[in-house]
């Protein structure tokens, strides 16, 4: 979740401005070789946290679209608020709108996926969707599949904090794992293209599971860039489906594509990921499957 830039939100007080020298006020000049910090370069060192105001905090409608997963949620979004910039997990200019394009969004998903079974999130990152889906699907086993160990750190810490059982953090890369993991369901979010993803998620699955992707403006260009690959790896038809969320925010583009083949396993190059550490021992049995 890269941070793409743009202008300072609404509502945003930047403080009172500084008085011009011909307003009455006296005017001092500053003294020679003593360095003067301008006010944008003050508040560029302010904490991200008080520079962004999310329109969604305090939303009545968030308990309701959460339902019992509220209390691990807003837990979630308040560990994302006070670690993720400083961690590299999100953005500075995403903490004002975690819930809408993070949050809500990896929410839009949940409707496509199995109420029981496995579910593997590639590309985990800062949790977002799997964190979001552990929370709202707990008669699932959801693993958490991310290669960076600093990420896999932070997983671990956000599913013991929040006592999500049902998940366990998998450090290691999709493509190791084809053959070994039996998935109901795979997702992914801002991972990579559909050309490179069915090639790490379709592996991954039963025959009757689905990959479940969100994916942007380009989801129909992608899926038909990507329809040979998917087929030679025993993907059915691609469907793009529109999963709205909230009224007055834009909706979702979900790409689902069911196995309906064994297709042809890519070759694999290393051995399986390793389960992250503070979750060795507490790992998940429900939904499991030898």
């Amino acid at each position: 979740m890269d941070d793409d830039g743009g202008d300072s939100p609404a509502g945003y007080r930047w403080g009172s401005a500084p008085r011009s020298p011909d307003d009455g006020a006296p005017h001092h000049e500053p003294s020679q070789g003593r360095a003067v910090r301008s006010e944008s370069a003050s508040h560029q060192d302010r904490d991200p946290r008080e520079l962004e105001v999310d329109p969604l905090d305090g939303d009545d409608r968030l308990p309701s679209l959460f339902g019992a997963s509220w209390p691990a949620v807003e837990g979630f979004h308040a560990m994302l608020r006070d670690q993720g910039v400083l961690r590299g997990l999100v953005g500075p200019r995403e903490v004002g709108r975690l819930w809408e394009r993070h949050l809500v969004n990896s929410a839009a998903v949940v409707p496509f996926l199995p109420e029981s079974g496995r579910i593997v999130d590639v590309g985990s990152g800062a949790g977002l969707p799997g964190v979001v889906i552990a929370a709202m699907r707990p008669a699932c086993e959801v693993i958490l599949l991310e290669p960076m160990e600093r990420r896999t750190d932070w997983l671990s810490e956000v599913v013991d904090e929040l006592g999500l059982d049902n998940a366990r953090v998998l450090r290691g890369r999709a493509e190791d794992l084809a053959g070994e993991v039996d998935a109901d369901a795979v997702t992914a979010r801002a991972v990579a293209s559909l050309d490179k993803l069915y090639g790490w998620t379709l592996p991954l699955l039963r025959v009757g599971g689905r990959v479940v992707a969100l994916k942007g403006g380009r989801a129909q260009v992608e899926v038909e860039e990507a329809a040979a690959i998917g087929q030679r790896l025993g993907g059915g038809p691609a469907e793009i489906l529109t999963a709205p969320t909230l009224a007055g925010l834009d909706p979702t583009s979900v790409v689902v594509v069911e196995k309906t083949t064994p297709g042809t396993a890519p070759a694999k190059t290393v051995s399986r990921g390793t389960e992250s550490g503070s979750r060795r021992s507490r790992r998940s049995t429900k939904g499991s499957r030898p």
